[in-house]
């Protein structure tokens, strides 16, 4: 895989996904965000991926959008906003779209600076973690501007209306500590064993577990969060756990269990999801 911004590797069942102009502090552009939404879709069509970790070369994850065009960078009138742009084609947010709907669970680990979509493109990835000394900032109201790529939708699921409010109306940054005092990541770890914590998370949710049903999970458990009472969601879970007690899948989880061994679930996203799935565009 060949892209200009950013660099793909596949580490045995993982795919590494490196933000990459480090002299730009990985500063956002539309391209990079077209290879990053290019890059999940393979990622999601791959059955020989099982995760996704998403990193950024250099000191920096992300210092948010290329302002190498001056106070009109977000001017879409110019060819540097469009360019900032560009990615969204005629939808908005077409890498948070990728990121969102890929079956694949993903781990953003943010090894520097985090800010503005540096951050905001993290939020529909499935785990976060910083690396000690990182600083993240939802700094939109600073610019006179306002929470992009689906933000406001997704971080008060993460940290709460109240800490959301805090973190969006101020603009202000702040340190990996108080991101993990608020919920936005799960861990803070040394800047040297933040791709190897990756690596192990990445392990965790992917060595025994079925590739089938990590992706159906991580679509329910982000559809239903915000749902207002379980009941849509108790007509889709019991007719899809009847399908899937059909399934190889889950004879060899059971299998595996009584035997005490670890399991080798022979089910692949590509194939194997079941009929329901996905049942989103069908209630819509």
């Amino acid at each position: 895989m060949s892209y200009e911004q950013i660099t793909c590797e596949i580490d045995g069942s993982v795919m590494i996904l490196t933000l990459n102009r480090p002299d730009k502090l990985n500063a956002y552009t539309g391209t990079m965000g077209a290879e990053i939404a290019d890059a999940f879709q393979r990622a999601d069509m791959d059955d020989n991926v099982r995760a996704v970790i998403v990193t950024g070369a250099g000191r920096a994850f992300c210092a948010g959008a290329d302002v190498s065009g001056g106070a009109k960078s977000f001017d879409t009138s110019g060819s540097h906003g469009a360019g900032v742009f560009a990615s969204a084609g005629q939808r908005s947010g077409r890498f948070v779209e990728a990121i969102f709907n890929c079956r694949k669970p993903s781990i953003a680990a943010i090894n520097g600076a985090a800010v503005g979509v540096g951050i905001t493109m993290t939020l529909p990835m499935d785990v976060r973690i910083a690396a000690r000394g990182a600083k993240i900032g939802f700094i939109f109201a600073r610019r006179g501007l306002v929470p992009e790529a689906g933000s406001a939708w997704f971080l008060p699921k993460l940290v709460g209306l109240p800490q959301a409010l805090r973190w969006s109306l101020s603009g202000r940054t702040f340190d990996a500590d108080e991101a993990l005092k608020g919920g936005l990541v799960s861990e803070v770890v040394e800047p040297t064993a933040l791709l190897d914590r990756a690596r192990q998370i990445a392990e965790e949710m992917t060595a025994e577990t079925s590739a089938v049903s990590v992706a159906l999970t991580r679509q329910l458990l982000w559809r239903f969060a915000g749902a207002p009472d379980p009941f849509e969601l108790l007509a889709i879970d019991k007719p899809m756990s009847i399908e899937r007690g059909g399934h190889p899948d889950v004879r060899e989880g059971v299998q595996s269990f009584i035997e005490k061994r670890k399991p080798a679930f022979p089910g692949k996203v590509s194939e194997d999801m079941p009929s329901q799935y996905p049942w989103w565009r069908s209630t819509t």
